[in-house]
């Protein structure tokens, strides 16, 4: 039986870690580290992230600037703030929340970020720092996902670590931070011949693919690591109510594997604790205290 991955007690011990990095900021700099979230709409989702952050940020001993604005904002008044608080001294990550509403333009947004405020590791300018080895900001969810990782089994080098999923946020930074841990690195997506194969060859899977319970319990090589980024709602045994699964069939896999996330509780509480993570880093690297 596999050993369960606690995400949700690494992410306190990750944020306590950063509130003491904090305090030393503090003293040194003699303000606090500021990150400012920008919230467009009335997307409930959007708007309990945004309250969970809020909170965390706070309790972390962090400045907290919320800009909540309505769902008809026009591009033009949402990329005038985004450089309003690129030239706020007071700021140092800014995250723009997604998704946005219809007619605003993600990408340009988000490319409106300075890269020394990217504390989502969104920009282009961030993902060509990883690829290239540059110091810069790492997506929150891959960064959490390689903290656990390497937790659990310290030295990641030479093993075989296959990624299920291609997307900019998680698939391809994912690779690119077990890349420069010395693994073996396949990305496998929904058009990877015999991906069950490809699966069965892996010490490390990493599934965020988004699809329920895909990667089962028999692809998996025995003493493998499972990180399972997937979040799905699907109905539950109960008429009428959901329950949230991963993108790894857990009850299958946890028999075979050595180590694995369960959902909920492994990379999702990572997310926030790492973009704290960022923000302080962030802070640093402006004061020169890096």
């Amino acid at each position: 039986m596999a050993t369960r991955i606690d995400g949700k007690a690494f992410a306190a011990s990750l944020r306590e870690k950063v509130a003491e990095g904090v305090a030393t900021f503090v003293a040194k700099a003699g303000r606090k580290p500021g990150l400012a979230v920008v919230l467009v709409g009335e997307d409930p989702a959007s708007q309990v992230y945004v309250r969970n952050k809020h909170k965390m940020t706070v309790a972390a001993g962090m400045e907290s600037f919320e800009h909540r604005l309505p769902a008809d904002t026009s591009q033009e008044a949402l990329l005038a703030l985004v450089d309003q608080l690129n030239a706020d001294p007071a700021v140092d990550g800014i995250l723009v929340q997604l998704p946005l509403p219809k007619g605003l333009d993600e990408n340009a947004v988000i490319q409106a970020i300075d890269p020394d405020k990217d504390v989502d590791g969104f920009t282009t300018a961030s993902a060509g720092r990883l690829a290239t080895g540059l110091p810069g900001f790492v997506a929150c969810t891959p960064l959490g996902c390689l903290m656990l990782l390497k937790d659990q089994l310290g030295d990641l080098s030479g093993k075989n670590a296959v990624v299920i999923g291609r997307s900019n946020i998680v698939g391809k930074p994912m690779a690119q931070l077990l890349l420069q841990e010395s693994c073996t690195v396949t990305i496998a997506h929904s058009r990877t011949v015999d991906l069950p194969a490809v699966v069965r060859g892996a010490d490390i899977v990493v599934a965020a693919v988004g699809r329920p319970e895909m990667v089962k319990g028999d692809w998996i090589k025995p003493g493998a690591t499972v990180i399972d980024v997937g979040i799905n709602r699907v109905p539950a045994a109960e008429e009428g109510k959901t329950k949230l699964v991963g993108d790894v069939d857990f009850a299958g896999a946890e028999a075979t594997a050595g180590a694995i996330t369960p959902v909920p509780g492994g990379v999702g509480p990572m997310t926030i604790a790492c973009l704290l993570y960022n923000t302080l880093e962030a802070a640093n690297r402006r004061e020169g205290l890096a």
